[in-house]
């Protein structure tokens, strides 16, 4: 008798165990799942870095209490003057009264609310590919930037700028990160647009069809002239991953030389080992230049 009552006591103790066990991850699950804010939180301050442009720089790099205020002159060569904007939430001077529509329209389809096309160097088509998650990610962080007043006068462009970048942009789903492959082509691509800035630049841009990755491409800043390095296989061959890792978080060379701007160096140290990993595999994968 007294063993069938103990056996009936650690029978409802494990019930009630397993019962709790079920309500603790319906409580927890959801609570452990990366909210938007926290994933336009790593975007914004690792591989996407639109604080790479869009933050002032001083000496030593961005001016402290001035992110995303806007930086003028952003580049300057025969072509345009573009000035990076102030999209803080400020109301007068940034994107404060502008919608969370508005803002994707504005970085997947290159239109502000005024309807004016937005130019280079802004990666408008790599942007279109921008999954709907991480785009109303970075939206949920740029409503935590604190407004900044601060004029930043329209870029000037002396080559045509097209009416559209494309038809409007639906709906674009998540790249799921168990694809290694496709997940670093994501953040080499549409995420932290590498394979526009090192890829040559053709008739209408960087010749992403044909020179993919292959380098070449000039940029012109207070530093001087810059030339994107190739990161095909060609360009990879020598380097280990670790390697390539390092010069993308330190912006050093295997030597210790430093690399030039505009690498966001001080934004990439920030891209977690498996993304890293993931952006390298795609590098490696690509048709050799």
């Amino acid at each position: 008798m007294r063993k069938h009552t103990e056996r009936k006591l650690m029978n409802g103790i494990a019930g009630s165990l397993a019962a709790l066990a079920i309500v603790a991850a319906a409580l927890i699950g959801p609570a452990q799942a990366e909210t938007l804010l926290q994933r336009g939180t790593y975007l914004m301050r690792s591989i996407v870095a639109c604080g790479n442009c869009h933050t002032p720089k001083g000496p030593k790099g961005d001016i402290p209490g001035m992110e995303l205020a806007g930086m003028a002159p952003l580049e300057k060569i025969p072509a345009f003057t573009a000035n990076a904007a102030n999209i803080t939430q400020d109301k007068a001077t940034g994107i404060g009264t502008w919608t969370d529509a508005q803002i994707i329209t504005a970085i997947r389809e290159g239109r502000r609310p005024n309807g004016k096309i937005i130019g280079p160097p802004m990666p408008i088509g790599l942007y279109r590919g921008l999954s709907d998650r991480d785009v109303k990610a970075i939206v949920a962080y740029l409503r935590t930037v604190k407004p900044i007043k601060n004029v930043i006068p329209a870029s000037v462009y002396n080559i045509p700028l097209p009416p559209a970048y494309g038809p409007p942009v639906k709906n674009v789903p998540n790249v799921p990160e168990s694809d290694k492959l496709a997940y670093g082509a994501y953040l080499a691509g549409p995420a932290g647009h590498c394979i526009e800035c090192h890829s040559p630049m053709g008739e209408r841009g960087p010749d992403i069809q044909n020179n993919l990755g292959a380098g070449g491409f000039e940029f012109h800043g207070p530093w001087g002239i810059s030339v994107s390095a190739n990161i095909t296989p060609t360009g990879l061959k020598d380097r280990t991953d670790a390697q390539i890792k390092k010069m993308i978080t330190t912006g050093l060379r295997p030597d210790g030389s430093p690399m030039m701007p505009p690498m966001g160096f001080a934004y990439y140290a920030n891209i977690k080992d498996r993304d890293l990993d993931a952006i390298i595999a795609y590098l490696r994968s690509l048709p050799a230049k």
